[in-house]
Order: C-alpha cells, then structure tokens, then sequence
C-alpha cells in the first residue's frame, strides 16, 4: 500500500474513531446532567421513587441509542476498509528503497506538501499514542533522513543515499509537534539562504554528515527512547564507514528522547553510546514544561466539576497524548512517571564519557532579567531547559542562555549554532 493510500486509510480509521469518543463524551454530558437533577429530586420525598424510575429509563434508552451509533460506525469502517484494500492493493516495496520527503527550505511553508506534512506532526503530537495503538496510517512511526529521502535502515539504501558518508554524524531529533523539517526554520533570515540548517553547516564547515530523525511525538518518551537506542545501532551497524563519532542534537522534546535512548542503549550495552562524544540539548525541558502542568491541574480541576460542560471539556483535556503528559515532569526512563515524586528521581540518563550541552533561551534580552527568569522562552523556563538535576553523578556538562530568543528559534540560530560549531570542532 502507497503511503498516499495509508494515509487516506489513517484519516478514515480516525473519523471513526472521532465518532466513538463524541458518542462517550455525550453520554458523559447526559450522565453529568441526570445527577445534576436527581441531586434535587432527591431531596424531595414524593418525586423522588419516580424520578429514580424515570431516569433508569432514560438511561437504558441512552444507552442503547449511543450504542447503536457506535455499533453502526464500526460496521460501516469494516465496510470501507474492504473497499479500500481493494481500491489500493499494491505491491510490498523494496525494504533498501529510499523514499523521498518534503524538502528542507523555509521557503515551502506554502506549498500542499509542506501543510499536509505539518498537520500531521501536530496530529500525531496530540493523538499519536492512539494512532500508534491503532496501527493507524497517519502514525509518524520513526524514520532517519538523510539529505531529502527517508532510508530503511540497510546498507544498500543508505548507501544510495550516502555516496560520500563521514565517519563523524551528527545526529537531529525535533520536538513535539514538529517534523524534521523544524530544523531549517527561518533559514533565509538568520542565514540568508532557505536551504541553511544546523545539519548543512557542520557538513560545510567540519565535514560532518547530517542525519535526522522523524518520529511521532504523541507516544511516550521512554517508549521513543528506547527503540531509537534500538534503530540508531541499526544504523551504526549499517553505516557505509565506520563512524568514528556521533553528537547528539535535540531540540526541546527531541532533547528527553535523546537522553533516554542514551539511558536505554548503556543499559542494555548497545556498542552506539561509545561512540557518542556530545550531547546538546536545545531549549528541552528536563524539570517540565509550565504548560503541561497547567494542562494537567485544569483537566482535574474540571473533571472534579460534576457539570455536563466541565466533564467534557476535562475529560477532552485529560485525553491529551502520553508524549505531552511526559512533558510535565520532563520524563525520560519509565521509572520517571511510575514514581509517586518523578522530580526527585536520580538521573541515569547522561552518559560519562560524553560532554553535555544545555542551551536555554528567555524573550527578554537579558536573561537575568525577573521576567526572563518567570517565562523563559514562552515554553520551557531556564532553570528546566538548564538540565537534568543530578544527585550523585557527575559528567561533563555546560550550559547556555540566550536572551531575546524564543524557544523555536534555538533550531537554527546563528548564535547557537556558532556554540555548536566550535564544540564539534574541538576549539
């Protein structure tokens, strides 16, 4: 199947699932509402046999409408799956092929390719958890890019797509709700050329051969993080040259799935951390993010509200994805959100022999500044974007502030880059 035609299937696959949650959420409404009632025709004697009656009634009759609608939008999707298989049956395609993507310019936000590739990186930051379970099409799954394709992780595709590999990688990993793409924002006016990234300067400038990573920010951190431990040995293994050394590049979430693929590939003894000589992380919120937090108090505050329209605004809230839950308190490893206190867990997830690098930014233009230190860069606060707090480990680490920058523009500042550059270059 085409991923044109997984992508059609996804999009159906998720209206009917849209259809199922509404069906939930109005018989949340009418459930809120029948208490609100039977709150007052409790408390008055003789309605209070017949209002229990009538509203058992309503309930067996709510009930069992709601059910029929969703019995009836699970038909109908059997149904169109069927057509669809037959409409799009297609050949399995070759596992070393090597599968082009959106191009990496500032300049294509207008295009259809570009939109339709950022609706879905927000699509699977918001419901990627479900997509993934659900086996959807529109899942972001997890890709390596290298130049314009996308590569299977064999040595003929990446081959075909590398025909001059360095042995020095460095290794993106965007944020959530974002694709790869991130990473050439505003190209033109901090470097004068759309074309211009981080990954197309160190190749310029040190010979380092650029790699990025595409995957859905909706599923858990630890679930990403370890099983890019898993592909990024994949990768080492299939690499045309031996790669001699790897630095880690993540911008804010992208930043946790890194320090957890580090966490998950030391443990389990995976040959790709050696390699590692540097960890940056841009603007990522180890200690969580404000509003996560803020999303978390609010969906309980409203749950706690025994009102049709604040059940399902919360129980809307409450739905968000894994992937934004774990921004809350900056989760990494599993142990971080199956902890009743996750802040004061110990971290595990540095490696020893790598330097580490945490850039924070403020809107202010000096970061000292009181409010600069309230709102960071409008997403993630500088004491969280300035790392882990370690209890007992010590590693290499530096950090960096830069004021007047906001959190999305760390992805291609001049200024940051220009930290970067001279770290990867030994100066």
């Amino acid at each position: 199947m085409t991923d044109l035609a997984k992508r059609w299937r996804g999009l159906k696959a998720l209206v009917h699932d849209a259809v199922d949650v509404t069906t939930d959420l109005v018989g949340v409404g009418h459930e809120s509402a029948a208490r609100s009632a039977r709150a007052v025709t409790d408390r008055i004697e003789p309605l209070r046999v017949p209002a229990a009656i009538v509203d058992d009634v309503r309930r067996l009759s709510t009930n069992g409408l709601l059910g029929t609608i969703k019995v009836v939008n699970r038909v109908v999707e059997k149904v169109t799956d069927v057509a669809l298989d037959l409409a799009t049956d297609s050949p399995e395609t070759d596992e070393a092929k090597i599968v082009p993507a959106v191009s990496m310019r500032s300049d294509e936000t207008t295009t259809g390719a570009w939109i339709s590739d950022a609706s879905i990186g927000l699509l699977n930051a918001a419901v990627g958890d479900h997509l993934s379970a659900r086996d959807n099409g529109l899942d972001m799954s997890m890709l390596f890019r290298v130049a314009d394709h996308y590569v299977n992780l064999a040595p003929p595709a990446i081959s075909a797509a590398l025909p001059e590999p360095s042995p020095r990688v460095a290794f993106f990993v965007h944020g959530l709700g974002t694709t790869e793409w991130s990473w050439c924002l505003a190209a033109e006016q901090y470097h004068g050329d759309p074309t211009t990234h981080f990954g197309s300067l160190l190749e310029r400038d040190l010979g380092v051969t650029p790699v990025f990573l595409r995957y859905n920010t909706g599923r858990r951190v630890p679930d990403n993080g370890r099983l890019l431990a898993q592909e990024l040995q994949r990768f080492v293994d299939a690499y045309p040259v031996p790669i001699e050394e790897l630095t880690l590049i993540g911008h804010s979430m992208g930043g946790l799935v890194l320090r957890s693929a580090c966490h998950y590939g030391d443990d389990d003894g995976m040959p790709w951390t050696g390699l590692v000589r540097r960890l940056f992380c841009l603007g990522s919120p180890h200690a969580g993010a404000p509003l996560a937090k803020l999303g978390h108090v609010v969906g309980d505050v409203l749950e706690s509200i025994d009102l049709p329209g604040t059940q399902i605004t919360g129980r809307i809230i409450s739905g968000r994805s894994a992937g934004i839950k774990d921004l809350r308190h900056g989760d990494v490893v599993d142990e971080d959100w199956l902890e009743a206190n996750p802040d004061v867990t110990e971290d595990t997830t540095l490696l020893p022999h790598a330097s580490h690098y945490f850039m924070s930014a403020t809107i202010t233009s000096d970061p000292e500044h009181v409010v600069g230190h309230l709102v960071g860069d409008l997403m993630v606060r500088r004491p969280s974007a300035e790392g882990p707090e370690l209890c007992e480990s010590h590693f290499d680490i530096e950090t960096f502030r830069y004021g007047g920058v906001m959190h999305h523009q760390l992805q291609n500042h001049p200024a940051v880059y220009e930290v970067i550059r001279r770290v990867c270059a030994g100066e």
